[in-house]
């Protein structure tokens, strides 16, 4: 509720952005752009952006685009390059060249592994109560032991699989 409040007033008051303004004054759209980029968007998908990359020019990128309305065949090859770049940000290479994420991705993912393993080991070491005495090898030896002494279903169990005269399994 408070920060619903908050939020109103920010947006009231013209705050961080100009959302909240609705006069004409600041709404140009060259005011709302952060130089020297302007409102950029390229990707593979929309590979042309309806603006150019570099909006703001200095002296030397002024006088490229004036010599770049003359003959190009004059135009060396690093002013060419330096006019795509003043119009796009990144060639299809660049853009389609693969990026490193991945290694941060499974670091992570291998840390919280790592981190859930070292959880559950504390957890078994520290909070886990005792096993059983039921669980312990001497006692599953006794047990079968009774079961066999018992007979206990001689026909399809465990009894029927022991040999009672040599003392050891049938084969």
């Amino acid at each position: 509720m408070l920060s619903r409040a908050a939020w109103s007033l920010v947006l009231r008051r013209g705050g961080p952005g100009t959302r909240g303004k609705h006069s004409l004054e600041g709404s140009a759209p060259s005011e709302r752009r952060m130089p020297p980029y302007a409102n950029y968007f390229a990707q593979r998908s929309y590979p042309m952006p309806d603006e150019p990359f570099c909006t703001e020019l200095t002296a030397e990128q002024r006088a490229l685009k004036e010599k770049e309305k003359g003959s190009w065949t004059q135009l060396s090859h690093a002013e060419k390059v330096a006019l795509y770049r003043l119009q796009f940000h990144q060639t299809f290479a660049e853009m389609n060249r693969r990026s490193n994420e991945w290694k941060t991705v499974m670091g992570c993912v291998f840390f919280f592994f790592g981190f859930a393993a070292l959880l559950i080991w504390w957890q078994r070491v520290y909070m886990f109560p005792e096993k059983p005495i039921t669980l312990t090898d001497e006692w599953k030896a006794k047990q079968l032991q009774r079961i066999l002494d018992m007979k206990a279903n001689p026909v399809q169990g465990l009894a029927s699989r022991w040999d009672y005269e040599k003392k050891q399994w049938k084969k």
